[in-house]
């Protein structure tokens, strides 16, 4: 008779959205913010534009490759030991108060049970691994933004883990797993997410948009809050 260890009987795989869903805010439109209060940009026309994109998503209508774009530009023009620097700032500054004890209670009880935890956020890698790893969580799917010999480009690699690209995303980093999508859960707060949210086992609506709301209730799907 085959022995199966603990491990492979239990571990299921648990996916989490990022903003609005782990932390209680957008951590893009924050960067934006705090870029733009910092005179790192024109604070006038990159908050118009930010707010722009922003809207755009929570209405489901972004363009997401004119979006990475707006966001990679600024990193193209600072050194990154700089923008490090800033991003440290970042965390002490924005994104500690947006940290949610549910939220982290809800990763522990998640690690506990043996889950394998992964992160599959819309926005930029160098904005959401550190925020990621200050959550405990090692593996995130994000858009990459292109690192050249010390700097950043501006461009972005690959497919932008966004609406259906999260798909995409998710089925591309499972060929080099040995876990599979049997048992899993997804948390997400957006309508934008529903591709992903459709093809879980366990999809979990956190907080959610007005939209979400409205098609987790017709499908009777878990709601919850973090907040």
């Amino acid at each position: 008779m085959a022995i199966t260890s603990n491990q492979d009987l239990h571990m299921a795989l648990t996916i989490f959205d990022l903003d609005e869903t782990l932390i209680a805010g957008d951590s893009d439109h924050a960067w934006g913010e705090f870029i733009s209060k910092l005179g790192l940009v024109d604070a006038y026309q990159y908050r118009q534009q930010n707010n722009l994109f922003y809207q755009q998503y929570l209405n489901g209508t972004l363009d997401v490759d004119a979006y990475l774009a707006f966001s990679c530009e600024p990193l193209s023009r600072i050194k990154l030991a700089t923008l490090r620097q800033l991003h440290q700032q970042f965390m002490q500054e924005v994104i500690s108060p947006l940290m949610l004890p549910k939220a982290i209670a809800l990763i522990e009880r998640h690690k506990n049970q043996g889950d394998e935890l992964l992160i599959i956020t819309a926005t930029l890698d160098f904005i959401t691994e550190p925020i990621a790893e200050a959550l405990g969580i090692t593996n995130i799917l994000a858009p990459q933004a292109e690192l050249l010999e010390g700097s950043y480009t501006g461009n972005i690699i690959g497919i932008p883990s966004y609406a259906d690209g999260k798909v995409t995303r998710l089925r591309q980093w499972l060929k080099t797993r040995s876990i599979s999508l049997s048992g899993s859960t997804f948390y997400s707060d957006s309508h934008n997410d529903l591709p992903l949210l459709s093809l879980v086992d366990h999809p979990i609506a956190v907080d959610p948009d007005a939209k979400l709301e409205a098609i987790a209730k017709s499908k009777s799907w878990q709601i919850i809050s973090l907040r």
